[in-house]
């Protein structure tokens, strides 16, 4: 069996348009993006074109994006400083117990420091309740910060009516859509988001870059002091180089959302697993509402991690943990309240760009080799 690689939520391969794009910028556009001279000039004009493409892909205009080091960087600095800068108006934050480490560790050391925050739960598809979002807030709530979508299902959450609910009350929201743009239609406008977290690298990007929308009129305390790069946001000689990569990414990904084909391939998936397995497979997570390119399946009975150990040329993960022969399930599938002999056997197969229907047929012929 060929190498093959289902593994696109974790990372993905740099677009050779990327490549490309930063190439220039390895040999030549060395100056400081800062300074005024013919060796500076050129270097920031690459910066705000490349901050324009990030700007055009989700609807914003070029001030309210802040270049950071990656989603993790950007969930910090949206949660963290966001509630040094407010904390004054109220100390209250609303998240969901599905959301990835680098918003409930930011969330759990606020709590630390004095925050209260609120974790909702989720149903059986893992998406939150708009409804119960709602009855958390307080008088002191200043922050809601809710995934776009799932990492390890794909389950889209409701984002719209939850910037309803956000916007009637008049509390800044924060959505982590590192999974999201570039796969779906992602607008800042029609979501009603405040502030939206990037990722380069889950957009064919280079690792080490993401980016932080932050809406004109939300105000943050940075997280790294010195001088006024990114609008005072973040210190530090802007990384133009990795910039222009995540720039020419999402250029790229405005053109190709619309006529992906991920969905198709992703559902045929689906069916041949089924039509070979039946009900030796389940589907964790929404049915419709999730990302074109996720599938999580569980094999019931089975341990997921067991039977990738015995395609090793697959690339693929597995939410799940094993510790000393026992297996602890991922987080997100026990607030999905997924049954231990369904919940060991998940496998999050996640699709991309360069996946094509040969290799899935592929994977079948695997999976059914070692039934």
């Amino acid at each position: 069996m060929q190498k093959i690689y289902l593994d696109y939520n974790a990372s993905t391969p740099l677009a050779l348009e990327v490549v490309d794009a930063m190439q220039p910028l390895l040999n030549d556009y060395y100056g400081n993006p800062s300074a005024f001279h013919w060796a500076g000039k050129p270097v920031k004009e690459l910066l705000h074109k490349a901050r324009k493409q990030v700007s055009e892909l989700i609807g914003c205009s070029l001030s309210e994006i802040i270049f950071t080091s990656g989603g993790s960087e950007a969930n910090n600095l949206a949660l963290k400083g966001f509630y040094f800068k407010n904390h004054y108006k109220g100390n209250h934050i609303i998240t969901s117990k599905i959301e990835h480490p680098a918003i409930m560790n930011p969330s759990r050391f606020l709590e630390k420091i004095g925050a209260r925050v609120t974790y909702v739960g989720v149903d059986q598809f893992g998406r939150v309740s708009p409804e119960e979002i709602e009855r958390a807030i307080t008088k002191d709530t200043i922050l809601i910060t809710i995934m776009h979508s799932n990492n390890e299902t794909g389950t889209l959450q409701p984002i719209k009516e939850i910037g309803d609910i956000a916007e009637k009350y008049g509390i800044t929201f924060h959505t982590d859509a590192s999974q999201s743009v570039g796969k779906v239609p992602v607008d800042v406008n029609d979501l009603k988001v405040d502030m939206l977290t990037i990722a380069g690298h889950k957009l064919y990007a280079p690792k080490g870059i993401g980016a932080l929308f932050i809406r004109n009129g939300v105000v943050l305390e940075p997280l790294i002091h010195g001088a006024g790069h990114e609008n005072g946001l973040r210190a530090g000689t802007e990384n133009t180089l990795l910039a222009v990569g995540l720039g020419k990414a999402c250029e790229i990904a405005s053109l190709q959302i619309s006529h992906s084909k991920q969905r198709e391939l992703t559902n045929y998936f689906w069916r041949q697993l089924k039509a070979e397995f039946d009900d030796m497979v389940v589907l964790n997570g929404h049915p419709e509402e999730r990302l074109p390119n996720t599938l999580n399946v569980s094999f019931v009975r089975r341990i997921g991690q067991d039977l990738l150990d015995k395609i090793p040329d697959l690339a693929a993960s597995t939410g799940s943990a094993c510790h000393a022969g026992s297996i602890e399930l991922s987080p997100v599938l026990k607030e999905m309240n997924v049954p231990e002999e369904i919940g060991m056997g998940a496998i999050r197969f996640s699709l991309g760009r360069y996946t094509t229907k040969d290799e899935i047929d592929t994977v079948i012929k695997g999976f059914k080799a070692i039934f």
